[in-house]
């Protein structure tokens, strides 16, 4: 099987979850041979060494200034060259924002099969099967490409382990980036202040929800966050409320997170939050209501005012990490 797997990047740096769907592209195709990666940016064409030793022989790099702000036309553009070049049987990415964007409008030019935010894949026949989550996790979906020519599947983040085969030139083909239509026009991408990962890549997260009553007690949250090296999130409501920036939300209206470690403050755990977090491999939940639906998923809980318990916690890590 020939796998392509697109490889985000921000500003020449590639994201880590490149290197999970690396790790899950590797293992379908069975040989470096037979597995590719493509770049799209401006100035990429130097950045397919950092590929080296994590599988792919070929890395294709669709370089134009062009394509120096995200715009998802001239974006499909380099990978559909990419395909092109490679003939794939599965094209590989990861459930982002930019995944769920690119991948679906590649699926409708070319014809393929499209399976997204998967948890388990494996390959079968010339495309693949893979379970997902649905209806905010309340159920788990088999599903398969069946007779497709094309497989495009993006994976959920955070879920499959990473191993690096240590195989693979990754040598870099230029490939063609050819601009859009104009329909579609960049002007600008703004940044959040913060320097730690994004939500979707962290770890560590630490959220608060509407019982932080306002934006400035938030720093409680980003003092403990500080500490150890967390990502701060928020629920719907403390968003709807004002007190949290919409790119800090977690949930199905938000962003879909998988961390080691989720602390839920604050969070009483609506469906709608829950079907974003709910997979973390830990979660505490510190709630005053002992009967709080977020205690029902929780590995921890901590019934108190997170106002009082947060700041304890802080120091309890400062402590574990002298």
């Amino acid at each position: 099987m020939k796998v392509l797997v697109f490889i985000e990047q921000r500003d020449g740096k590639i994201k880590s979850s490149a290197h999970e769907a690396l790790t899950v592209g590797f293992k379908l195709a069975g040989s470096s041979a037979n597995l590719a990666a493509v770049l799209v940016g401006q100035g990429v064409a130097g950045h397919a060494s950092q590929l080296a030793g994590w599988g792919p022989d070929t890395v294709y790099t669709a370089d134009s200034a062009d394509c120096a702000l995200y715009n998802v036309q001239s974006y499909a553009n380099g990978v559909e060259s990419a395909i092109k070049a490679f003939s794939p049987d599965v094209v590989l990415g990861v459930a982002s924002p930019m995944g769920r964007d690119v991948f679906p409008r590649l699926a409708a030019r070319m014809d393929g099969a499209i399976l997204t935010d998967l948890t388990y894949v494996e390959s079968s026949g010339s495309g693949v099967q893979g379970t997902k989550p649905m209806y905010s996790g309340k159920c788990i979906a088999d599903v398969a490409t069946e007779g497709a020519k094309i497989s495009f599947v993006t994976i959920r983040q955070n879920v499959f382990p990473v191993a690096k085969p240590g195989s693979g030139n990754a040598g870099a083909t230029p490939v063609s980036a050819a601009a859009g239509d104009g329909k579609i026009k960049t002007v600008e991408i703004r940044k959040g202040k913060s320097a730690k990962p994004d939500l979707t890549e962290a770890s560590l997260i630490i959220s608060g929800g509407r019982a932080m009553a306002n934006s400035d007690n938030f720093k409680i949250l980003a003092d403990c966050a500080d500490v150890i090296g967390a990502t701060v999130g928020a629920s719907r409501a403390a968003v709807d409320s004002g007190y949290a920036s919409h790119d800090m939300q977690v949930g199905q209206t938000g962003k879909t997170v998988n961390p080691n470690l989720y602390i839920a403050c604050g969070i009483s755990g609506s469906i709608q939050h829950m079907a974003g977090m709910r997979t973390s491999k830990v979660i505490v939940a510190v709630n005053t209501d002992k009967d709080a639906p977020i205690f029902g998923v929780a590995s921890y809980g901590i019934v108190g005012d997170l106002f009082k318990v947060v700041p304890l916690m802080t120091e309890q890590f400062k402590n574990l990490l002298k």
